[in-house]
C-alpha cells in the first residue's frame, strides 16, 4: 500500500507505519514468492488459533509471545541488511507459527521449505492463514533461480513478485 519495506506497530495509538531503508535492487534478487496450488480456508486456521488463545492454550500463547518477539528482531537485522539473520528469524518464526494450529502448514509446503534450503533458501513464510496458498522465501543473492526450479520441481509455481518502491496512488477522474 505504501511502497517499500515497512514495520507496522500495533499499539494504544492505533496503527502506525515505519519505513525500514532497505535497498531494493539487493532485496528483490532475495526475494521469491511460490503458489501451492492448494485452495486454503484462512478463515478455519485463524479460527482455531484465536479459539486456542482465547482457551487460555499455553502453547499458542507461548507462541505468540515468541513470534512478536522475532518480529521486534526481524525489524532491525531488515535494517542492517543482515540476510543470514533474517533468514535464521524467519525459520524461528516459522517453527512457531507452524504449530498453532495442525492446518497451517501442508506436506507441500514442508517439502517445499526443506528442499529449497539446500538450494539456498535461508527462511520461508507462509502468506496469510497457511494451509496452502503462498509461500514467500528469502534466498542467498544469486540462488533465487535456483530455489525457483526446485520449487517448481517439487510441484508449486513461482510467481513474479517485486517490491514496489511506490504505494498506491490515486488519482481523481476528469
Amino acid at each position: 500500500m505504501y511502497g517499500g519495506v515497512s514495520a507496522i506497530d500495533l499499539g494504544p495509538a492505533g496503527v502506525i507505519r515505519k519505513q525500514i531503508p532497505v535497498d531494493l535492487d539487493d532485496f528483490n534478487q532475495r526475494i521469491v514468492l511460490a503458489y501451492t496450488g492448494e485452495p486454503r480456508n484462512s478463515g478455519i486456521n485463524n479460527w482455531e488459533v484465536t479459539k486456542a488463545h482465547i482457551d487460555g492454550d499455553k502453547k499458542v500463547r507461548r507462541n505468540f509471545e515468541h513470534i512478536a518477539a522475532i518480529a521486534n528482531h526481524m525489524r532491525d537485522a531488515v535494517a542492517a541488511a543482515d540476510w543470514p539473520e533474517v533468514g535464521g528469524l524467519l525459520r524461528q518464526e516459522w517453527s512457531n507459527r507452524r504449530t498453532n494450529a495442525p492446518g497451517i502448514t501442508t506436506p507441500l509446503i514442508d517439502k517445499l521449505i526443506a528442499s529449497t534450503r539446500k538450494a539456498g533458501s535461508l527462511g520461508a513464510k507462509v502468506c496469510g492463514a497457511g494451509g496452502g496458498g503462498c509461500v514467500f522465501f528469502l534466498v542467498e543473492r544469486g540462488a533465487k533461480e535456483k530455489v525457483s526450479a526446485v520449487i517448481e520441481r517439487d510441484g508449486a509455481t513461482v510467481l513474479p513478485v517485486v517490491v514496489s518502491p511506490h504505494g498506491v496512488t490515486v488519482k481523481k477522474l476528469k
